[in-house]
């Protein structure tokens, strides 16, 4: 099983990013989920998508600003992150799901490595 982000950086208050997650070693329809963790803070669930991509869920913190979806041929799960804040600042996280709930951080094993992402001026 692998998953890899790719597309943080660092970027100004009130600008986007897409993250990418590449995933490979497993069949890729399955639910999905985005994950982040700021320095001194725990994991925090971000958002879920279902295997076929028609189900979406946001945390509240996020909702109406970053927008899930996948590319199940292409094994790629996406995350376009608007209007970026600096409370958004955190290593983000593509994980497999685990267990049946949608707004849980599953265990840090099924993440993949992380990219970085800082919002700054």
């Amino acid at each position: 099983v692998r998953l890899v982000e790719s597309g943080g950086g660092l970027v100004q208050p009130g600008g986007s990013l897409r993250l990418s997650c590449a995933a490979s070693g497993f069949p890729f329809t399955v639910v999905m989920k985005w994950i982040r963790q700021s320095p001194g803070k725990g994991p925090e669930w971000v958002s879920t998508i279902s295997a076929d991509g028609r189900y979406v869920y946001y945390a509240d913190s996020v909702d109406n600003r970053f927008t899930v979806s996948r590319n199940n041929a292409g094994k790629i799960l996406y995350l376009q992150m608007n209007s970026l804040k600096p409370e958004d600042t955190a290593v983000y996280y593509c994980s497999r799901q685990y267990g049946s709930s949608v707004d849980t951080v599953p265990p840090s094993q099924y993440w993949g490595q992380g990219t970085q992402v800082t919002v700054s001026s």
